[in-house]
């Protein structure tokens, strides 16, 4: 526990610390996020915020991570570091959706060679490895959709990742990688949610939403239940990301029936751009994303405990409160948009 918490106190100093440094670059480089009609800031802000994260990530972990592991953290380094350059890139010149795409495709390739991957079906390896990339490429997406908000992906980050230390916390014995991955994780959000409150000075751009993406992938694939069902180990990470699936699925049902690309359309037609055309404020819609991904950990928490059928049921009565919440936004405020009464 002592380690969680040098771990964690590390890459909180480093990130407090490193954003504003990240910020003066930015603005020096000229990499910022110009105003835009589907975004919500008025004037240029900083990018490069993802880059604090990710240093202030590595720094505690390599600097306090213990050695036993490390081996184990390789493959998982080099995909997040893999994302984070394209992100990077991203942020500075501008790539298509699916140069991106293929980037994310290639991060997780190097974390299927690293040896962490889903094992869902022990006699049908390929499909492993399928549901392995279908699940990184889909997270690393899901946290960079979400990212369109004051501190939103950076919020909702913070809140899985504490959710998945105290899952390793409780597991038996104690999963020490998941916490520590974890505990660097919860740190440098928190540190970068500093300045990336509403109203936010600094950005994490595509470098950091990517890689909290895949991190929290990561996360969700290294978590075990040995004592539990192999489907009860792998509900547990669904849950805890629930809230960024539920987002990314309502903006793919929304677009595919507006007959739109759902990879290549912008729109104000995420969770968070709807709660604020229902009436409430930035501030209070990202709150209230943070309140529902809490939630949904606490389900997790139970499924992590529960044996059949029990958890089988508060995953399914998860799964419909998600459709019902997707129905009843796409008729009351479809594409972002309030339908007069």
């Amino acid at each position: 526990m002592t380690q969680i918490i040098l771990i964690f106190l590390t890459a909180l100093i480093f990130s407090i610390v490193g954003t504003p440094i990240a910020r003066r670059i930015a603005l020096y480089v000229g990499v910022v996020d110009a105003p835009a009609a589907r975004k919500m800031h008025a004037a240029p802000v900083p990018l490069l915020g993802g880059a604090a994260i990710y240093a202030s990530f590595m720094v505690g972990l390599i600097l306090l991570g213990d050695r036993a592991y490390i081996r184990e953290l390789i493959g998982i380094l080099l995909g997040a570091t893999l994302v984070s350059l394209f992100g990077l890139a991203d942020d500075h010149w501008g790539l298509h959706a699916y140069l991106k795409l293929g980037g994310q495709l290639l991060a997780g390739v190097v974390l299927l060679l690293g040896g962490t991957q889903v094992y869902l079906f022990p006699s049908h390896p390929w499909l492993n490895w399928a549901i392995t990339l279908l699940w990184v490429v889909g997270m690393t997406n899901a946290l960079n959709l979400l990212d369109n908000m004051d501190g939103l992906s950076g919020g909702v980050t913070t809140v899985a990742a504490a959710f998945f230390m105290l899952l390793a916390a409780l597991g038996n014995p104690p999963q020490v990688l998941v916490g520590a991955m974890a505990a660097a994780l919860v740190g440098a959000c928190v540190g970068f949610l500093r300045y990336n409150l509403n109203p936010a000075t600094i950005f994490m751009g595509d470098t950091g939403s990517l890689f909290l993406g895949f991190v929290l992938a990561a996360l969700g694939i290294k978590l075990r239940f040995p004592n539990n069902v192999p489907w009860i180990t792998w509900l547990v990470p669904v849950c805890v990301l629930a809230l960024p699936i539920f987002d990314t699925t309502l903006v793919f049902v929304s677009r595919i029936l507006r007959g739109k690309n759902p990879l290549t359309t912008p729109g104000k037609d995420h969770l968070s751009h709807r709660l604020v055309a229902l009436g409430l404020t930035r501030r209070e819609a990202v709150l209230t994303c943070y309140l529902i991904g809490g939630a949904c950990g606490m389900v997790a928490i139970y499924i992590a405990q529960s044996q059949f059928p029990h958890g089988y049921v508060a995953a399914a009565l998860l799964a419909l409160a998600g459709i019902v919440g997707i129905i009843w936004l796409e008729r009351r405020c479809p594409a972002g948009v309030p339908r007069e009464r």
